[in-house]
């Protein structure tokens, strides 16, 4: 299987670039937010996150992470504000873990890594499809999340109850009526900077925006997410863990701030 990226250790990180040469990029995600160089940016407007009437499709266990999939066909749910221009439409969302509560995070805060990190997936109504988007140095803005142990999410567990259905790579189930908007923290405070995807084919096609304010996470809800499978059903078992790239030089780039 070294052939195909994971997280492994003859396919993980250290050898996407062999494979996709833009890992060595000039604005490679995740990155350490340090907090005492991101720059508080007056003209960074709130954000504006319209989810009432988003439509969850389905749930799929894609053999890198599990995903929620939402009907991206209209302005169902958008993320509009914040450093965007235009309306970018919520396409799914999707999570990185690790192998203990202590780190799973890909962002890192100060050098401070959290259980998990959520990121919402939006792209940019203007390039009228996904993949063309992804094309665009602005195609999509990806809502980062942390997940910091506490009390159990209610917001989440929906989504928990379902993993048992999809435990290994290719597991698709029918998961409908899904209000994302319990997965958003009260404080919409966020950084921002312009980035990539964190899995391959990394394309430097997105702007980040990472919020303050983590949601929680109970250690119990946590364990299910490690309970999924790397893995195709009848193939040897790989828990599903430590699913996140390492952080990337921050090179010329500047971090912004919405607060101060």
């Amino acid at each position: 299987m070294s052939h195909h990226w994971g997280y492994g250790k003859h396919n993980g990180p250290e050898f996407w670039h062999e494979s996709f040469p833009i890992a060595k990029g000039e604005r490679q995600s995740p990155i350490d937010i340090d907090t005492k160089a991101a720059k508080y940016d007056p003209a960074l407007k709130p954000l504006s996150i319209s989810y009432e009437q988003a439509t969850s499709r389905r749930i799929l266990n894609n053999g890198h992470t599990f995903s929620v999939e939402f009907d991206d066909s209209q302005d169902k749910s958008v993320l509009k504000g914040g450093p965007l221009e235009g309306t970018y439409r919520l396409i799914q969302f999707h999570f990185h873990w690790g192998s203990s509560d202590e780190q799973g995070s890909e962002h890192t805060v100060d050098k401070k890594k959290y259980a998990a990190e959520l990121h919402l997936v939006h792209w940019n109504t203007k390039y009228g499809e996904f993949g063309k988007a992804v094309q665009h140095p602005d195609g999509l803005a990806v809502l980062g999340i942390f997940l910091k142990i506490g009390s159990a999410n209610p917001g989440l567990q929906k989504v928990v109850d379902m993993l048992d259905s999809i435990k290994t790579k290719g597991k698709s189930a029918e998961f409908i009526n899904f209000d994302p908007r319990g997965l958003l923290p009260k404080s919409l405070d966020y950084w921002t900077y312009p980035g990539s995807l964190t899995t391959p084919p990394l394309l430097e096609c997105v702007t980040w925006i990472v919020l303050k304010e983590p949601i929680s996470v109970s250690s119990e809800q946590m364990s299910k997410f490690r309970n999924l499978k790397f893995n195709e059903e009848g193939e040897p078992e790989e828990p599903m863990v430590d699913n996140w790239r390492p952080v990337q030089p921050l090179k010329n780039r500047q971090i912004k701030a919405s607060f101060t």
